[in-house]
């Protein structure tokens, strides 16, 4: 059975065959699109429908390939030998296995998330590859072998912030999550407010789209902004006619500082709709 979304994901069906494609081929599934679109939630929930394990390595600037596989941990080990400790006979006791080895190892098929590849180093990827297409790698500490006992399912993530490696490219398979259409959202929305009022839902969505749409605005607001922004007007009850306040002094709609994130972006707007309303 192929992976359709969850009652708390809406899957759009390119995605939906990306996802099962990679399941296929037993690629890596490089996802890229704007932040705030799902990227690292589609991990989460595709682990929650196949019932299995997710492992979840978020990648930093300092972060290394190696950290993936294991780390050898030299000061515990030197520690315990001036304290007298019989573990340091064992070179295993000080083996830290990362998230690689423990998806390799794993019982059940897991579902390995690698968050944000691209804000790593730009060798990061590369020191990867052959990890990734053979699924083993070697332990030099205790020369042993790790190799899968089935393909993890790997999902990647990546912002964009720098480009991917061809190599690494020719081993995944692709997929870029477009932005949802107004009708799309709305499902979204449904996931999350199911009793939401029509009337106050349309207004926010015309008035979210409205600032996607602004020429020059550095930071456009994303998926999971529009659901903070509406939680906010749910708890606080704002009516739906004051999300389209013709005083052009309340261009910016109520609560904006969930939408707009930087002060900029909040000028700009302001100076649009003003021109606009005269």
């Amino acid at each position: 059975m192929g992976f359709t979304g969850t009652k708390n994901y809406i899957a759009s069906k390119e995605l939906q065959l990306a996802v099962n494609a990679a399941i296929t081929l037993e690629k890596p599934l490089l996802i890229k699109g704007e932040p705030g679109t799902g990227k690292t939630m589609l991990a989460e929930e595709l682990a929650s429908a196949l019932d299995t394990d997710l492992l979840q390595w978020h990648i930093k600037s300092t972060t290394k390939a190696q950290q993936g596989l294991y780390e050898y941990d030299a000061v515990s080990r030197l520690r315990d030998s001036q304290l007298g400790d019989d573990r340091v006979h064992d070179i295993s006791n000080y083996i830290v296995k990362g998230k690689l080895w423990q998806a390799f190892t794993a019982g059940k098929r897991p579902v390995l998330l690698i968050d944000e590849i691209d804000k790593a180093d730009i060798e990061f990827p590369n020191d990867l590859l052959l990890e990734l297409d053979k699924m083993e790698f070697f332990v030099y500490e205790t020369q042993e072998r790790v190799v899968a006992k089935q393909r993890p399912i790997v999902i990647i993530t990546s912002n964009n912030e720098k480009e991917l490696p061809d190599a690494f490219l020719r081993r995944c398979f692709f997929h870029y999550i477009q932005f949802p259409e107004a009708e799309e959202m709305r499902q979204i929305v449904d996931v999350h407010f199911p009793n939401i009022k029509k009337d106050l839902l349309d207004k926010a969505l015309s008035s979210f789209f409205q600032i996607r749409d602004v020429n020059g605005i550095k930071k456009k607001p994303s998926t999971s902004e529009l659901i903070d922004w509406l939680k906010l007007l749910v708890a606080d009850d704002i009516p739906a006619d004051v999300l389209q306040d013709n005083d052009a002094k309340n261009a910016l709609p109520p609560l904006y500082g969930a939408l707009l994130k930087n002060e900029q972006d909040i000028h700009l707007f302001e100076k649009l709709m003003f021109m606009a309303r005269r």
